[in-house]
């Protein structure tokens, strides 16, 4: 097997790979992974045998703490792997990064995100196999709050509640690609009660909005002319992923996003396996933040854990 760092001539091939991959999303593609590769010293590995790509690792170094990361840009990431690899390959993979990393770098730890079960469009845990065959141990643990659509536990009546306050106050609801009055309301929400900003910035969302126009769709909820509510939405083969999600203080009022819920649900992405509301958590875990966890599991959601790992070199 030859374990190769990416270029940027390795493109096409790495997005490739993604596309057919049993795990990966179009976050790990590279048009999307590369909006913010200043921010990183890219690490990422491709591994071949042959003309042909079994896998890649999109990693960054950090040499301050002398760690690699797979990715600090992405939410999730670790060893994405085309359907015909076996368990024996993945570990081979493993030992190989390791000792790339170690001696090039000299790395003394990795902390690996593995992708989440659930956005697997084949089973794909080999890799947690053989992070525990290299003493890999958890690292941190967000909760995140996730629906399967096809059989949703519905909704409780508070939230059933709203959805009729929405519709006797001619709440409506409709797609866009405007992002800034979402925006707007969601930079006010976080600045206002969460002390922080969104991740992403107007500018970077529109960049990628026009990159992935079929897997990033804008939902907003409106009274009038006015966006009271709203959702940005990662559209993954297996998974609807709630990326941000605000309401203003009337959109809050009129039940604005139980109308939004109650419709991608029920109605939007029935058929689609799962609806992701992503992690309720802070502090690598330690904190639930229970306001946030009993707004998602009145839409119906429980528990699915993002894990990273800590692998000592």
């Amino acid at each position: 097997m030859q374990v190769i760092a990416y270029t940027p001539e390795w493109k096409e091939g790495w997005n490739k790979l993604v596309k057919e991959s049993k795990n990966g999303t179009f976050l790990i593609n590279r048009n999307y992974m590369d909006y913010h590769q200043e921010r990183f010293q890219d690490c990422s590995l491709i591994f071949s045998e042959g003309n042909k790509i079994l896998g890649v690792l999109p990693a960054n170094w950090n040499e301050e703490d002398k760690t690699i990361y797979s990715h600090q840009g992405l939410t999730y990431g670790g060893l994405i792997l085309h359907t015909d690899v076996k368990a024996a390959q993945v570990m081979n993979m493993i030992d190989e990064s390791i000792e790339l990393y170690r001696d090039k770098y000299n790395a003394t730890r990795m902390i690996y995100k593995p992708t989440p079960y659930i956005y697997h469009k084949y089973p794909a845990q080999e890799d947690l196999y053989g992070i525990f065959r290299h003493n890999g141990k958890l690292h941190t643990r967000g909760l995140s709050s996730t629906i399967p659509l096809t059989h949703p536990l519905g909704m409780k009546e508070s939230r059933k509640s709203g959805v009729r306050k929405a519709v006797s106050n001619s709440l409506y609801l409709s797609k866009t690609s405007d992002i800034e009055p979402f925006w707007n309301i969601l930079n006010y929400v976080l600045t206002t009660y969460h002390n922080t900003h969104p991740v992403h910035t107007v500018e970077e969302l529109n960049l990628l909005m026009s990159k992935f126009p079929k897997e990033m769709h804008l939902f907003v909820v409106k009274r009038e002319e006015e966006v009271v509510a709203g959702c940005l939405l990662f559209l993954m083969s297996q998974v609807v992923h709630v990326q941000y999600i605000a309401a203003s203080d009337k959109g809050k009022e009129y039940g604005a996003l139980d109308l939004l819920f109650h419709y991608l649900i029920n109605e939007k992405f029935k058929d689609t396996p799962y609806l992701d509301f992503g992690v309720s958590t802070e502090n690598g875990g330690l904190i639930l933040n229970e306001g946030l966890e009993f707004q998602k599991e009145g839409f119906g959601g429980r528990g699915v854990c993002y894990d990273s790992y800590e692998i000592m070199f």
